[in-house]
């Protein structure tokens, strides 16, 4: 009963933190801009949105509050490669839409891409990248460049595209910004090329930044509990999270050497990748009180003398977080798969998932055997925790007797409890421990296939079609919560009538929370439980047989 009380407990605190987490996400605040004031020298004005050039004094500034401004546009430039679709506009050359063409939005729309960046619509979402200076014009994503064509298309054999855009100063110092987008790649870079035909010195330093709009969803058992903010990393303090509320209340000022910064989301990232020994500063700031910029911008001057021709580059990573994917990047980059406070368990759970999925080729039927794997290592764990409910269950007898005799003086009662316990050689705690050790594993799992792209979409076999999403006739659940309701009878039963009702509730109480739950999480569920009913209904059978 110890036991079962235990898991009573551990079921109402998933569910309240399931709650908890959903609750958050349903009414976080709206985020509204903390007023900031600048001190220090006065530097030379930037429009707004374009952040400021490093000032070469020591004096500290801050940025200013920036008015609304509503996201102008200029000719639209069509790009498409074999794994994207995107959108540069020619104002500014910004990022403005780009799609995922080998993630369909939906199972039932396969011929629909993802849309990871969208420049409208209240998941606004577009990168931005310029040369900011302290004297002279720049090329800032508000400039007009001029394009070579409206629409690129890599073609059959092609291992690259470059889409260059260019713009001239009235000095006479001429800028070309191009993207390169590479086969099979979600890497893409971009390089501004100075031909300086000028009689001065040419000096700029580069920056790279994310705008980012976003609405909660809602929903409160509906609603996947992810991460949707910033994130950066630096050599020093490792990997960060930047919530979106932060940027509103403490806008970020840090100096790293190297680091990236990015926009996290479900299953998806998309970072600036500076070169690795350049010295930057990673900042943010907030736009009319909904629009949310984190980025990058050098601290180290590129310098293109007279007559002369230079460039500056930067590359810009926008896909799925793919494992295999994010350990050719940058370091660091692995960590954006948000497995939270259990990353120590859930990174090799992944590891062994992914293992097994090259086996058998199927991630349904990996979670499977990854499911037999964890209860084969916590088999003598269970077991134990399975004896104790066993001999709890032969007491059942003499307890009932127990309870018809002392009725409700509850302290006799325990008393003699407590005599029979001893008289029997029992330790009614002796199968907490095992349950509890196992908790963590339990949460570890839940993240790694919630976080997961590689299982999103993931068939299995019959009618589930995307282990990612719930089951869509609900058969899983229902077999979830007879197989529970199957091990509640393998238990040793409360004498309490009031505890017997909620034990009783308790199926039927999980059933209808894991309807709106992955179905591979719900897989994984079933089939631990399969398996402990196995186990237990043999152990039970071993112990009670020994009785006769």
């Amino acid at each position: 009963m110890d036991n079962q009380r235990l898991f009573l407990f551990f079921a109402l605190a998933m569910v309240l933190m399931l709650i908890w987490q959903a609750w958050e996400q349903h009414n976080a605040p709206p985020q509204t801009p903390a007023p900031v004031t600048a001190t220090g020298a006065p530097a030379p004005a930037a429009a707004p949105g374009v952040p400021q050039a490093p000032i070469p004094q020591t004096a500290e500034t801050a940025p200013s509050l920036k008015p609304a401004e509503a996201l102008a546009s200029g000719t639209r430039i069509q790009v498409r490669t074999d794994v994207m679709e995107a959108v540069i506009d020619s104002l500014g050359g910004d990022m403005r839409e780009l799609k995922l063409r080998q993630y369909p939005v939906a199972m039932n729309k396969p011929e629909e891409a993802f849309p990871l960046m969208r420049d409208a619509g209240p998941e606004l979402f577009i990168a931005q990248s310029g040369l900011i200076g302290l004297d002279g014009q720049y090329p800032n994503h508000k400039t007009p460049f001029t394009a070579e064509a409206g629409r690129y298309t890599l073609a059959d054999g092609q291992n690259e595209l470059r889409v260059p855009l260019s713009w001239r100063t009235t000095a006479g110092v001429q800028f070309t910004k191009t993207y390169t987008f590479h086969r099979g790649s979600y890497v893409v870079d971009v390089e501004f090329a100075v031909k300086n035909d000028t009689r001065r010195e040419w000096s700029g330093y580069l920056y790279g930044q994310f705008q980012r709009m976003h609405t909660a969803t809602s929903g409160i058992f509906t609603t996947v509990p992810s991460y949707t903010g910033g994130a950066i990393y630096t050599p020093e303090n490792k990997y960060e999270k930047i919530a979106l509320d932060d940027m509103a209340k403490t806008p970020l000022k840090r100096e790293a050497t190297g680091g990236w910064v990015a926009m996290l989301q479900h299953y998806f990232v998309s970072s600036w990748l500076p070169v690795k020994d350049e010295r930057n500063e990673f900042y943010t700031d907030v736009l009319d009180g909904t629009r949310h910029v984190l980025g990058f911008k050098n601290l180290t001057p590129t310098k293109v003398a007279p007559g002369t021709n230079g460039t500056v580059r930067v590359s810009l990573y926008a896909g799925p977080k793919e494992q295999k994917i994010l350990e050719t990047l940058p370091e660091g980059m692995d960590l954006t798969v948000d497995y939270g406070f259990l990353t120590v368990i859930s990174a090799p759970l992944f590891w062994l998932l992914a293992m097994f999925h090259g086996l058998l080729g199927n991630w349904g039927w990996a979670i499977i055997l990854l499911t037999v794997l964890i209860k084969a290592v916590f088999y003598p764990l269970s077991a134990t925790s399975y004896k104790s409910m066993a001999h709890m269950r032969k007491m059942q007898p003499k307890m009932k007797a127990l309870k018809e005799r002392f009725g409700d003086d509850r302290q006799k009662l325990n008393q003699a409890m407590m005599e029979l316990y001893k008289t029997e050689k029992i330790n009614p705690l002796g199968g907490c421990l095992p349950i509890v050790i196992q908790i963590p594993v339990f949460l570890a799992l839940y993240w790694v296939l919630l976080e997961s792209v590689e299982m999103r979409q993931a068939p299995w076999i019959l009618w589930i079609k995307d282990l990612s999403a719930q089951d869509p006739y609900y058969i899983l659940p229902v077999i979830m919560g007879a197989s529970m309701f199957v091990q509640q009878k393998l238990n040793p039963q409360p004498l309490d009538p009031i505890q017997q009702k909620v034990f009783m509730v308790l199926p039927f109480m999980f059933t209808a929370m894991f309807l709106f739950f992955p179905a591979g999480l719900v897989l994984y569920w079933t089939v631990n439980n399969v398996l402990s009913i196995a186990q237990q209904w043999r152990i039970t059978r071993v112990v009670e047989g020994k009785t006769k």
